[in-house]
């Protein structure tokens, strides 16, 4: 008689999956999240927007404000994308609205924030970017927020003239995953057209250029200068025609 044939294998379990990309993680980097996940805890709460032209300098500087404030950020048109992909309720929504032409609503976009900023990652607050852009956006995050007894606490306004602009918007690349930002001339990678962290390549947006910025500009000085209005008392004015550093202090001292 043949011998009896063999039980598959169990398939590995999370927890298994889980225990052996652990162990693939070097030691020290692990006991260094552990102190930073720590450290965060001790943190106080801070929800802030951030404000600025295109190539102002916001990219760069929110992955920093990220993990040194313990939070979480919130690109909406990232998050929208996210949403149609995962077909979540208000994802179907916003797909339906695109498909047809018209603008993804208010309410749609709102109610992605609101339940972004339930989840973990978003416990000691958030950095919203993007958004709002008019005063009626504004208004009705702070009522989604009052309903849970929150408020924005700072709005970072980058400020850099127009005519510094073009020069930074036309040589900017982007790391997609995580949404770091460099520059050909300013703030290159330590490999060309790689990103210094995965290795992964970059990229260069395609509405990064001289010919599209102008308009840009135009509307975002009619859209957000009354939202800046609105939130007046929490506005600090960030000079970020500077160094990367010394907007970074600006940064440190705007939310200390």
């Amino acid at each position: 008689m043949g011998a009896a044939p063999s039980a598959p294998e169990p398939a590995p379990s999370k927890m298994s999956s889980f225990n052996q990309a652990l162990a693939e993680v070097p030691t020290d980097e692990l006991m260094r999240e552990l102190a930073h996940r720590l450290e965060c805890t001790k943190k106080p709460e801070k929800r802030l927007i951030l404000i600025g032209p295109p190539g102002c300098g916001k990219g760069t500087q929110s992955p920093r404000i990220k993990y040194e404030h313990c939070l979480c950020h919130l690109a909406t048109g990232d998050m929208l994308r996210a949403a149609v992909a995962a077909k979540t309720p208000l994802g179907l929504e916003a797909k339906k609205a695109m498909e047809s032409g018209g603008l993804v609503s208010d309410d749609i976009v709102i109610g992605l924030i609101e339940e972004a900023t339930k989840t973990s990652e978003c416990s000691r607050g958030f950095i919203l970017d993007g958004f709002p852009r008019t005063v009626v956006q504004a208004k009705k995050l702070d009522e989604m927020l009052a309903k849970r007894g929150q408020t924005i606490d700072r709005v970072l306004d980058f400020q850099v003239p127009d005519s510094v602009l073009v020069e930074r918007v036309v040589g900017r690349l982007v790391h997609p995953a995580s949404g770091r930002s460099y520059h050909e001339k300013f703030a290159p990678p330590k490999v060309a057209g790689k990103d210094d962290v995965t290795g992964e390549p970059l990229i260069r947006r395609k509405d990064d250029n001289a010919d599209t910025l102008k308009a840009r500009l135009d509307a975002f000085h009619k859209q957000t200068s009354p939202v800046i209005e609105y939130y007046a008392k929490k506005v600090v004015a960030l000079n970020a025609n500077k160094p990367q550093p010394e907007v970074a202090s600006q940064i440190d001292k705007a939310l200390h």
